[in-house]
């Protein structure tokens, strides 16, 4: 699912990808063979859809982080810049006026969830919590349809063509 995730991912418009180790993520990328070898087929997965989707840029595979090193990612970036989804959020994320966004990070959990003890840190570094809508998707799914929804709420799709 996670190759997926990043093949809707860049044909939407995705500008970067980092692997995020969550608690609950059923794949583990355990060791430096596991983790080379998951970012090269992210990367080839990337290129494909990039070419595919006629993008001039491919957006890079930046590694794997902890959620210590996402917290604190979070914590270095403008106030209101990092998106995580979650079921439970308050804020949808067609509530937000991002209109003016120069640049976002979109957090997506894996399939089972973002813990407790995540979403708490995240939101405590200045993430924001936003849902999509009433039902719970996929990782995949959820990455493609938020990208999108951002892409509409943005300047993002404003005036754009195939790779222009």
């Amino acid at each position: 699912r996670s190759e997926l995730a990043i093949e809707l991912a860049t044909e939407v418009g995705a500008d970067a990808f980092v692997a995020w180790q969550a608690a609950r993520c059923v794949a583990r990328w355990d060791g430096p063979a596991k983790v080379d070898k998951g970012l090269r087929r992210w990367g080839a997965v990337a290129r494909s859809a990039a070419r595919q989707s006629r993008r001039p840029q491919i957006p890079p595979v930046d590694g794997v982080v902890s959620t210590r090193e996402l917290v604190e990612s979070t914590r270095s970036a403008p106030a209101g810049t990092v998106l995580v989804l979650h079921e439970s959020a308050t804020h949808a994320l067609t509530d937000l006026d991002l209109r003016h966004a120069d640049a976002l990070t979109l957090v997506v959990g894996p399939e089972g969830g973002i813990s407790d003890d995540e979403i708490a840190a995240l939101t405590a570094a200045g993430a924001v919590a936003v849902r999509l809508g009433p039902t719970v998707l996929r990782t995949s799914t959820a990455a493609a349809v938020a990208l999108g929804a951002l892409g509409a709420l943005t300047s993002r799709w404003s005036g754009h063509t195939p790779g222009g």
